[in-house]
């Protein structure tokens, strides 16, 4: 039987406390607030945002579910060194990198009648398959390659298997909570457990599955099959993108040491203790900026008059992390002078 690890907001609370080489600036998460709360405000970010990107579906169907399950049972560990071109893919006369390449390959390969989204056509899929699929304009490929074919396997073969061949039979058991989805997810499918252990407690992350939940909840705009009624049960998504921006904000600090390190190109062993570090306090810092927000909206006028249940679906960790990701993308893409920690791992 699996040991229960602490969830991602008890792992991220010990792990910064506990810290040696990253911690949390105050003055930071209060003037990353302010932004967000103005952005909230003025309705600049919301869950809408996810839709609005050219590669992401818009339709608000069963299909829809399905790809957004493929996208994130693959969303994982894009990055590569700068002296190396960059997985690219090319998709309706425009050229993708990173996250966007895999959008843009998934995208691609159902133009060109690859059922890549349906779980009895990838249970089955081989490295070959996969290779031709995400095939790249340069001579790098998608990193993980085998990796990437071993969770599309895995999570194919549950659904067939259990769930008539459809995410939406998983979503059927959860009674619209974020809580219950994440929790079958990360008990059902052993790719989607990003666990680790710390000072001798078993921590957990759940970047991927935590994404997969919240994709729902901002592509079905909170209704239908993305309503949860506790979608701020989820924190930010402990990834290699957002301490980039957390780090530029003045919101994350590093040693000197680590920031050397980072600065070198070392690569972080999955599990190092620096890596967790990096993780735990990015997920603490939003939560501390989640609970700044929430405070300037308890006392701001307009906001007040809402009800808790409308409050959640303007303000949580989930588009904070949004935000937080798209200024990365758009700021501090080739950044040398805040790295990002490099870890190939698929969590």
């Amino acid at each position: 039987m699996r040991m229960k690890p602490l969830s991602p907001r008890e792992s991220a609370k010990l792990i910064s406390y506990k810290s040696k080489d990253v911690s949390i600036c105050q003055k930071g998460v209060e003037e990353a607030s302010k932004i967000l709360f103005d952005c909230f405000k003025s309705k600049k970010y919301s869950f809408k945002i996810w839709k609005s990107h050219e590669l992401h579906p818009s339709e608000m169907t069963k299909e829809t579910l399905d790809w957004i399950v493929v996208l994130d049972t693959l969303n994982f560990s894009f990055w590569t060194d700068e002296d190396i071109e960059p997985w690219t893919v090319r998709y309706e006369g425009k050229d993708y990198t990173g996250y966007w390449a895999l959008c843009a390959s998934i995208n691609r390969a159902l133009k060109e009648g690859i059922p890549i989204t349906t779980p009895s056509y990838y249970a089955n899929i081989t490295k070959t398959q996969c290779q031709h699929i995400f095939r790249s304009e340069t001579p790098t490929e998608i990193p993980l390659l085998e990796g990437r074919t071993s969770n599309l396997n895995e999570v194919g073969k549950v659904l067939v298997k259990d769930y008539k061949n459809s995410f939406v039979n998983v979503l059927s058991q959860c009674d619209h909570s974020a809580e219950k989805l994440l929790g079958l997810i990360t008990s059902t499918f052993k790719c989607f457990q990003d666990e680790s252990e710390f000072d001798g407690k078993k921590v957990s992350f759940y970047k991927r599955a935590q994404i997969l939940v919240s994709d729902i909840w901002a592509c079905f705009e909170g209704e239908s099959l993305g309503k949860f009624t506790d979608i701020t049960c989820l924190t930010m998504f402990a990834d290699y993108k957002v301490p980039q921006s957390l780090l530029h904000l003045g919101i994350l600090k590093y040693t000197d040491k680590l920031m050397q390190r980072l600065q070198s190109g070392e690569i972080i062993p999955a599990g190092d203790r620096l890596e967790l570090e990096i993780r735990g306090n990015s997920i603490w810092a939003v939560e501390l900026i989640y609970q700044e927000v929430k405070a300037k909206a308890k006392i701001d006028a307009e906001f007040s008059l809402l009800s808790p249940e409308k409050l959640s679906l303007i303000i949580n960790s989930v588009i904070i992390d949004f935000y937080l990701w798209d200024f990365a993308k758009e700021k501090l893409e080739g950044s040398t002078n805040l790295p990002c920690h490099k870890t190939r791992t698929i969590f």
